[in-house]
């Protein structure tokens, strides 16, 4: 076994990781999993699926804890062998990161002033990195960004109706989930080459959602906006709001910007609206209305952003689900399918419930299909190109 690089996507309150060999082609899968920061928990599994490792780690304090338990854990995995590098998905790049660039003490002050464009992720990104830096000085880290696929989005698409300065200083449409996005492109170029090169809408549906329009491999249009709060209605999150509605919880319920960055991060989305969770399972498994009138609301939302990104596109030749809700919840899959038979989207019922890759029948003039995302890899391979040096990497203006 040659060296391997670590790939670690941090969320809210774990974090997903995949270990893979050094390749000179692409990254080579040896195991992926998670650790849990309450309690403290790893599980892992081999690439095969074989369960390696489900148990608590040693009990300790914040990230350093943490992140050494899973260090200690895969050193004795190596068997001797060290690890080349970790690559981090990081959620905010603005207007400066267009590439994956190596960490270094000025670039992650950079990217920490980014935090009030991502409140909720980009300290947990950063937290990561940190403690990484702490227990490993010399491991050479990597950053990857959610924002980067977007990066090259212009006006109109970019742009706010502001008065102008406010662009110049980064007031824009950046977008996000930028990584699986571009994962879900490069397998398309594999395994269906005449809709990789059309007009397609990829729906990444977790507890995060967005859209992307994507034409020829390259992002042209998405939903998510300047903030992880736009576009579609998500787990905890409101989605695109009118700004209006902004101004009169400031006046009319004197809420502050901290009650309000909780409010629509942590207390809005589907969890608002049903009153019972933002999870999409639960809602699914409940009789209680409130849960259906939220998926509803879900799926009303995901058809009305898919028909403005058909516009940019000019046509649509095809549709695919990830991630967690897209992969799985196939009653979602029917309620937005069934709302876009007017764009020629024809469901194949039986496919549909099967989780096949393919759920439209053939008389369906676009394609749907449902496909695994998998950011981990997409961040294994930036950081292998650039430890080749195959990324030129970033100028700070």
């Amino acid at each position: 076994m040659g060296q391997a690089v670590l790939a670690l996507n941090a969320g809210s309150s774990s974090v997903k990781f995949g270990l893979y060999e050094s390749d000179p082609g692409d990254p080579h899968l040896l195991l992926r999993g998670a650790v849990e920061s309450d309690p403290p928990h790893l599980k892992a599994r081999a690439a095969d699926g074989t369960m390696l490792h489900d148990g608590d780690l040693a009990a300790g304090e914040g990230e350093d804890a943490l992140f050494r338990g899973l260090l200690d854990w895969i050193a004795g995995h190596l068997g001797g062998e060290g690890l080349l590098a970790a690559g981090h998905r990081i959620v905010h790049g603005g207007r400066d990161f267009a590439e994956p660039v190596r960490l270094t003490p000025d670039i992650v002050a950079a990217l920490e002033a980014l935090t009030p464009l991502a409140p909720l992720h980009q300290p947990r990104s950063l937290a990561a990195a940190h403690a990484l830096t702490r227990l490993r000085p010399d491991l050479p880290q990597i950053g990857c960004f959610d924002t980067a696929f977007h990066h090259h989005l212009e006006p109109p698409v970019s742009r706010f109706g502001l008065p102008r300065r406010f662009e110049q200083e980064g007031v824009r449409r950046y977008g996000f989930h930028g990584l699986s996005y571009e994962f879900i492109a490069s397998r398309l170029r594999e395994v269906a080459p005449e809709i990789a090169g059309g007009r397609v809408v990829v729906a990444h549906l977790g507890n995060g959602a967005s859209l992307c329009a994507i034409r020829d491999g390259r992002s042209v249009d998405t939903t998510m906006g300047f903030s992880a709060l736009d576009g579609l209605v998500m787990g905890t999150r409101c989605g695109a709001l009118d700004p209006g509605v902004l101004l009169y919880l400031q006046q009319a319920h004197g809420l502050s910007t901290e009650a309000l960055e909780d409010l629509l991060y942590r207390q809005s989305g589907l969890l608002g609206v049903s009153g019972i969770s933002g999870d999409v399972r639960v809602l699914l498994g409940s009789d209680d209305p409130r849960a259906a009138e939220a998926l509803d609301l879900f799926a009303f939302r995901i058809v009305r952003e898919t028909a403005a990104l058909a516009a940019t596109l000019g046509g649509l030749d095809a549709f695919v689900f990830t991630a967690g809700i897209g992969e799985n919840a196939a009653p979602v899959r029917v309620a937005v399918c069934e709302r876009l038979a007017w764009l020629g989207i024809t469901l194949d019922p039986a496919a549909n419930r099967a989780g096949r890759e393919v759920i439209s029948t053939p008389r369906s003039t676009v394609a749907v299909r449902v496909m695994p995302t998998d950011e981990e890899l997409t961040i294994a391979r930036h950081a292998a190109q650039v430890l080749r040096g195959g990324k030129a990497g970033v100028t700070l203006r």
